[in-house]
């Protein structure tokens, strides 16, 4: 593990400490006019999102994780495994839906992600900002129901559930932002 000094921690640097793996949220440093400098801290636990805060005092020395980051692209599911090839070396690499959280739910076969690897465990998963995936089962929308901004559940190929505009019916495609799960926009058929 490379040592980093805590003077040259930035935002998105991973560390490995005694607690599990973390990303640096926020740092700032703090030089008090009576005693020594130190480095406040908001750290992101990697596996499981909860955020800690913790001070160093300047000049600590931390592990940094290295964080392998590998544009893949997912073939297709076998059983529960999901199934994906790096794009550099052609390699096939299984996992399960568990390890991709929620990004699992915006995967379809043939679609490139970026896998954020340590060591041989998937830590993060990278994908495009919106993605277009097709609704397979959504209520009609009711002749003279018109009222401003009415919503209802859809069903995506992939297994997710949103919220569309009355007008989207089943077999339309629609755009789904990835970051907040909402629907966008609805996709030229």
């Amino acid at each position: 593990m490379p040592a980093v000094s805590s003077n040259d921690l930035k935002n998105g640097m991973s560390l490995n400490l005694s607690e599990g793996l973390f990303s640096v949220v926020e740092f700032q440093h703090v030089k008090p006019g009576k005693g020594g400098a130190f480095v406040r801290t908001k750290l992101k636990n990697v596996r499981t999102g909860a955020v800690i805060e913790r001070t160093y005092r300047a000049d600590e020395k931390l592990d940094q994780a290295l964080i392998d980051k590998r544009e893949m692209q997912f073939l297709y599911l076998e059983g529960d495994n999901y199934v994906f090839m790096d794009n550099t070396d052609y390699e096939q690499l299984q996992t399960s839906k568990a390890s991709l959280g929620i990004s699992a739910s915006y995967l379809k076969e043939g679609d490139s992600a970026v896998l954020q690897m340590y060591d041989d465990e998937i830590v993060g998963v990278d994908l495009p900002a919106a993605v277009e995936l097709a609704v397979t089962e959504t209520e009609p929308g009711v002749q003279g129901d018109r009222v401003s901004g009415a919503r209802k559940q859809a069903l995506l190929e992939t297994g997710i559930s949103v919220q569309v505009p009355l007008f989207v019916n089943t077999g339309d495609k629609v755009k789904v932002d990835t970051r907040t799960g909402e629907y966008l926009t609805r996709v030229g058929n």
